[in-house]
């Protein structure tokens, strides 16, 4: 990463940059539509780090989730991270450090780091490209499970994103159906510089774990190390969300605590049920107890032996008209408009 002189990434100033900051505010609630995006609330600050806030995508785990744009009207995602990380004395330089490994890891399966906290700023937070493009959890909680085409071809797309992660020496640590974007050229991987440090912070000071119950791995579970075959093990979970609309460890119907996901994430066989035979062999494979036993993201697309293009040809159906609609939603989110009147 081309770091300036603050710790952050260089990022060009252009001369089509809108912010309120400048005297020129974002579109009035009435003037664009809300479907995948909502208005700011009156206690979010106007920018950060320069960056003007435009709307919210949602809140997780590691805190909030803005839209914004770079001075040149590049989309962006700015994501805060939660107060509690920052008492852990050793988060900060953790935190530059995974952002930064991050940045190594450049592929058409992930997006790119443009800008983060310099070193005592609060709330930290870190913005990289914003891609409109619906989640995996999205998508199958409103239009249902995949095809299992589609579910073959997004099994090989997120091997190749794991596998360009893994030959730089990192490890996602969180990989689930809400950090799966299902983008119209290749599905993404999101989200796993935080995690990282914050998986580092979260051993540090309560001896637990961090991760997404019912998609961590058992090592993760028992508190151990999560390397690349965690990794894995989450992508056989989430594959099995994708083409079941369940979590492996979860039945139809019931609502488990996280304890009794993470029992049974340790002790028990996943529940394959409506998985099509042709996937179920492969599954089993990514879902061994033991990370010896799990195949490598090189093995996994030898079995798939998934030729190029495969994601654009098994997109399933309605998803290209939901990605123009969060283009077009963004598109009236990042033109100028004319300042209210007083």
């Amino acid at each position: 990463m081309n770091a300036s002189r603050t710790g952050r990434a260089r990022v060009h100033h252009g001369r089509r940059y809108v912010s309120r900051t400048h005297g020129v505010p974002p579109l009035r609630a009435e003037q664009r539509p809300e479907r995948f995006m909502r208005r700011l609330d009156p206690t979010d600050p106007p920018a950060i780090g320069g960056y003007p806030l435009l709307a919210r995508l949602g809140a997780g785990g590691m805190g909030q989730v803005f839209v914004s744009r770079t001075a040149s009207g590049r989309p962006l995602a700015l994501k805060t991270v939660r107060t509690e990380f920052g008492l852990d004395p050793g988060f900060e330089q953790r935190f530059a450090r995974e952002i930064a490994n991050s940045d190594q890891v450049r592929s058409p399966w992930t997006v790119s780091v443009v800008d983060y906290s310099p070193a005592g700023q609060r709330p930290q937070w870190l913005a990289t490209e914003y891609v409109a493009a619906p989640s995996l959890a999205d998508w199958v909680e409103s239009d249902g499970p995949l095809p299992e085409s589609a579910v073959r071809a997004l099994a090989a797309e997120l091997a190749e994103g794991l596998r360009a992660v893994h030959r730089a020496g990192l490890a996602h640590r969180d990989v689930k159906p809400s950090n799966v974007l299902l983008a119209r050229r290749h599905p993404l991987l999101i989200d796993f510089g935080i995690a990282r440090a914050a998986d580092d912070t979260r051993h540090t000071r309560t001896g637990g774990v961090i991760g997404s119950p019912g998609y961590m791995a058992p090592e993760q579970v028992t508190g151990g190390i999560s390397a690349e075959p965690g990794d894995i093990f989450s992508l056989g979970a989430v594959l099995v969300y994708a083409v079941t609309g369940n979590g492996p460890f979860l039945r139809p119907g019931e609502e488990p605590s996280a304890a009794q996901l993470l029992y049974r994430i340790a002790h028990e066989e996943p529940v394959l049920d409506g998985v099509p035979r042709t996937l179920a062999p492969l599954l089993t494979a990514c879902l061994e107890k033991s990370p010896q036993a799990r195949p490598t993201a090189d093995e996994l697309l030898e079995r798939l032996a998934a030729g190029p293009g495969i994601w654009t040809s098994a997109l399933p159906p309605g998803l290209e008209a939901d990605i123009a609609a969060r283009e077009t939603e963004l598109s009236a989110l990042l033109e100028p408009s004319a300042p209210l009147p007083p």
